[in-house]
Protein backbone atom coordinates (compact mmCIF):
# COMPACT_ATOMS: atom_id res chain seq x y z
CA UNK A 1 0.00 0.00 0.00
CA UNK A 2 1.01 3.67 -0.26
CA UNK A 3 1.56 5.73 2.89
CA UNK A 4 1.92 9.50 3.12
CA UNK A 5 3.74 11.02 6.11
CA UNK A 6 3.70 14.68 7.09
CA UNK A 7 6.86 15.72 8.93
CA UNK A 8 10.41 14.53 8.38
CA UNK A 9 11.73 14.96 11.91
CA UNK A 10 13.04 12.08 13.98
CA UNK A 11 9.65 10.40 14.17
CA UNK A 12 8.65 10.97 10.55
CA UNK A 13 11.95 9.85 9.06
CA UNK A 14 12.06 6.77 11.27
CA UNK A 15 8.45 5.96 10.42
CA UNK A 16 9.14 6.35 6.70
CA UNK A 17 12.04 3.91 6.91
CA UNK A 18 9.96 1.39 8.84
CA UNK A 19 7.08 1.58 6.35
CA UNK A 20 9.47 1.09 3.42
CA UNK A 21 11.13 -1.90 5.09
CA UNK A 22 7.71 -3.52 5.35
CA UNK A 23 7.49 -3.37 1.57
CA UNK A 24 5.11 -0.42 1.19
CA UNK A 25 5.60 2.74 -0.87
CA UNK A 26 5.92 5.97 1.06
CA UNK A 27 6.01 9.73 0.49
CA UNK A 28 7.23 12.22 3.07
CA UNK A 29 6.11 15.86 3.18
CA UNK A 30 8.01 18.65 4.92
CA UNK A 31 8.16 22.38 4.32
CA UNK A 32 11.91 22.40 5.03
CA UNK A 33 13.91 20.65 2.27
CA UNK A 34 16.85 20.17 4.66
CA UNK A 35 14.68 17.89 6.81
CA UNK A 36 14.90 15.18 4.15
CA UNK A 37 18.55 14.72 5.09
CA UNK A 38 17.24 12.63 7.99
CA UNK A 39 16.01 9.98 5.57
CA UNK A 40 18.26 6.97 5.11
CA UNK A 41 20.70 6.94 2.21
CA UNK A 42 18.78 4.14 0.52
CA UNK A 43 15.36 5.73 0.89
CA UNK A 44 13.37 4.98 -2.26
CA UNK A 45 10.21 6.93 -1.56
CA UNK A 46 9.14 10.43 -2.50
CA UNK A 47 10.26 13.58 -0.67
CA UNK A 48 7.80 16.42 -1.25
CA UNK A 49 8.43 19.98 -0.10
CA UNK A 50 5.32 21.83 0.99
CA UNK A 51 2.55 22.21 3.56
CA UNK A 52 0.75 19.06 4.61
CA UNK A 53 -2.70 20.56 4.30
CA UNK A 54 -2.07 22.01 0.82
CA UNK A 55 -4.08 20.09 -1.77
CA UNK A 56 -1.45 20.25 -4.51
CA UNK A 57 1.26 19.10 -2.11
CA UNK A 58 -0.83 16.14 -1.01
CA UNK A 59 -1.64 15.23 -4.61
CA UNK A 60 2.07 15.32 -5.47
CA UNK A 61 2.70 12.97 -2.55
CA UNK A 62 0.18 10.50 -3.96
CA UNK A 63 -2.60 11.04 -1.46
CA UNK A 64 -5.25 10.05 -4.02
CA UNK A 65 -3.97 6.48 -3.95
CA UNK A 66 -2.86 6.38 -0.32
CA UNK A 67 -4.19 3.81 2.11
CA UNK A 68 -2.78 5.61 5.16
CA UNK A 69 -1.71 9.08 6.29
CA UNK A 70 0.31 10.05 9.36
CA UNK A 71 0.71 13.66 10.49
CA UNK A 72 3.76 13.84 12.76
CA UNK A 73 5.09 17.36 12.20
CA UNK A 74 6.00 19.61 15.13
CA UNK A 75 2.76 21.61 14.93
CA UNK A 76 -0.56 20.49 16.41
CA UNK A 77 -2.61 22.70 14.08
CA UNK A 78 -0.81 21.49 10.95
CA UNK A 79 -1.18 17.88 12.02
CA UNK A 80 -4.88 17.96 12.75
CA UNK A 81 -5.80 20.07 9.70
CA UNK A 82 -3.77 17.81 7.44
CA UNK A 83 -5.32 14.70 8.97
CA UNK A 84 -8.81 16.06 8.41
CA UNK A 85 -8.03 17.01 4.81
CA UNK A 86 -6.63 13.54 4.15
CA UNK A 87 -9.72 11.88 5.57
CA UNK A 88 -12.50 14.22 4.53
CA UNK A 89 -11.25 15.46 1.15
CA UNK A 90 -9.36 12.42 -0.12
CA UNK A 91 -11.13 9.64 1.78
CA UNK A 92 -8.02 8.08 3.32
CA UNK A 93 -9.25 5.43 5.77
CA UNK A 94 -6.25 5.06 8.06
CA UNK A 95 -5.33 8.46 9.47
CA UNK A 96 -3.42 9.33 12.64
CA UNK A 97 -2.17 12.65 14.01
CA UNK A 98 0.46 13.39 16.64
CA UNK A 99 -0.79 16.01 19.09
CA UNK A 100 1.29 17.60 21.85
CA UNK A 101 -1.65 19.06 23.78
CA UNK A 102 -3.54 16.15 25.42
CA UNK A 103 -6.69 18.27 25.80
CA UNK A 104 -6.82 18.78 22.06
CA UNK A 105 -6.14 15.10 21.48
CA UNK A 106 -9.25 14.10 23.41
CA UNK A 107 -11.39 16.51 21.38
CA UNK A 108 -10.08 15.27 18.05
CA UNK A 109 -10.46 11.64 19.04
CA UNK A 110 -14.15 12.32 19.64
CA UNK A 111 -14.29 13.77 16.12
CA UNK A 112 -13.01 10.47 14.78
CA UNK A 113 -9.37 11.44 14.20
CA UNK A 114 -7.09 8.93 16.00
CA UNK A 115 -4.32 10.81 17.80
CA UNK A 116 -1.10 10.11 19.63
CA UNK A 117 -0.78 12.67 22.42
CA UNK A 118 2.97 12.91 23.00
CA UNK A 119 2.78 14.70 26.34
CA UNK A 120 0.11 12.37 27.73
CA UNK A 121 1.94 9.24 26.57
CA UNK A 122 5.24 10.41 28.11
CA UNK A 123 3.52 11.42 31.35
CA UNK A 124 1.75 8.08 31.69
CA UNK A 125 4.87 6.06 30.92
CA UNK A 126 6.92 7.94 33.52
CA UNK A 127 4.12 7.82 36.08
CA UNK A 128 3.80 4.09 35.65
CA UNK A 129 7.47 3.66 36.51
CA UNK A 130 7.52 6.11 39.40
CA UNK A 131 4.26 5.01 41.02
CA UNK A 132 3.58 1.35 40.22
CA UNK A 133 0.08 1.50 41.73
CA UNK A 134 -1.06 4.24 39.34
CA UNK A 135 -3.55 3.20 36.66
CA UNK A 136 -1.77 4.42 33.54
CA UNK A 137 -3.43 3.48 30.23
CA UNK A 138 -1.38 1.98 27.42
CA UNK A 139 -4.29 2.61 25.05
CA UNK A 140 -7.71 4.26 25.23
CA UNK A 141 -10.52 3.91 22.72
CA UNK A 142 -11.71 7.02 20.89
CA UNK A 143 -14.69 7.51 23.21
CA UNK A 144 -12.48 7.33 26.29
CA UNK A 145 -14.73 4.72 27.92
CA UNK A 146 -12.43 1.68 27.64
CA UNK A 147 -8.73 1.51 28.32
CA UNK A 148 -5.90 -1.00 28.16
CA UNK A 149 -3.47 -0.97 31.07
CA UNK A 150 -0.73 -3.19 32.51
CA UNK A 151 -0.90 -4.55 36.04
CA UNK A 152 1.15 -7.04 38.06
CA UNK A 153 -1.17 -9.38 39.98
CA UNK A 154 -0.76 -10.09 43.68
CA UNK A 155 0.91 -13.38 44.65
CA UNK A 156 -2.48 -14.61 45.81
CA UNK A 157 -3.51 -14.99 42.18
CA UNK A 158 -0.56 -17.25 41.33
CA UNK A 159 -1.78 -20.75 40.42
CA UNK A 160 -5.33 -19.56 39.67
CA UNK A 161 -6.92 -19.40 36.26
CA UNK A 162 -7.00 -16.06 34.50
CA UNK A 163 -10.70 -16.67 33.90
CA UNK A 164 -11.29 -16.41 37.66
CA UNK A 165 -9.35 -13.14 37.84
CA UNK A 166 -11.29 -11.76 34.86
CA UNK A 167 -14.62 -12.61 36.45
CA UNK A 168 -13.67 -11.18 39.85
CA UNK A 169 -12.21 -7.92 38.49
CA UNK A 170 -14.62 -7.62 35.53
CA UNK A 171 -11.80 -7.24 33.00
CA UNK A 172 -10.49 -9.00 29.89
CA UNK A 173 -6.84 -10.03 29.82
CA UNK A 174 -5.73 -9.25 26.28
CA UNK A 175 -2.10 -10.32 26.68
CA UNK A 176 0.31 -11.64 29.29
CA UNK A 177 3.99 -10.69 29.44
CA UNK A 178 5.85 -13.64 30.97
CA UNK A 179 9.64 -13.75 31.33
CA UNK A 180 9.89 -11.00 28.73
CA UNK A 181 7.74 -12.78 26.14
CA UNK A 182 4.13 -12.03 25.22
CA UNK A 183 1.45 -14.67 25.06
CA UNK A 184 -2.25 -14.71 24.25
CA UNK A 185 -4.13 -16.37 27.11
CA UNK A 186 -6.93 -18.90 26.76
CA UNK A 187 -9.33 -20.57 29.17
CA UNK A 188 -6.58 -22.81 30.55
CA UNK A 189 -4.00 -20.11 31.25
CA UNK A 190 -2.90 -19.91 34.88
CA UNK A 191 -1.37 -16.89 36.59
CA UNK A 192 2.34 -17.32 37.23
CA UNK A 193 4.65 -15.39 39.52
CA UNK A 194 6.07 -12.35 37.73
CA UNK A 195 3.33 -12.14 35.10
CA UNK A 196 2.35 -8.71 33.79
CA UNK A 197 -1.28 -8.63 32.66
CA UNK A 198 -2.41 -6.26 29.94
CA UNK A 199 -6.09 -5.80 30.71
CA UNK A 200 -9.00 -4.16 28.92
CA UNK A 201 -11.34 -2.50 31.41
CA UNK A 202 -14.09 0.11 31.53
CA UNK A 203 -12.53 3.43 32.53
CA UNK A 204 -15.23 4.02 35.13
CA UNK A 205 -14.10 1.05 37.17
CA UNK A 206 -10.41 0.87 36.26
CA UNK A 207 -9.24 1.83 39.76
CA UNK A 208 -11.49 -0.77 41.40
CA UNK A 209 -10.36 -3.52 39.03
CA UNK A 210 -6.72 -2.55 39.51
CA UNK A 211 -7.11 -2.80 43.29
CA UNK A 212 -8.68 -6.27 43.07
CA UNK A 213 -5.85 -7.58 40.90
CA UNK A 214 -3.08 -6.01 42.99
CA UNK A 215 -4.44 -7.11 46.38
CA UNK A 216 -5.44 -10.67 45.51
CA UNK A 217 -8.56 -12.85 45.52
CA UNK A 218 -8.75 -13.24 49.30
CA UNK A 219 -8.60 -9.53 50.14
CA UNK A 220 -11.76 -8.13 51.72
Amino acid sequence: MHVVILGCGRVGSSLAGAVERLGHSVAVIDQNPAAFNRLSAGFGGRAVTGMGFDRDTLVEAGIAGAAAFAAVSSGDNSNIISARVAREMFGVERVVARIYDPRRAEVYERLGIPTVATVRWTRDQILGRLVPDAVTPEWTDTSGSVLLTAVTPARGWVGRRLAELEARAEVRVACVTRFGDGLLPDGRTMVQDGDVLHIAVAKARAAEADAIIRTGPDHD
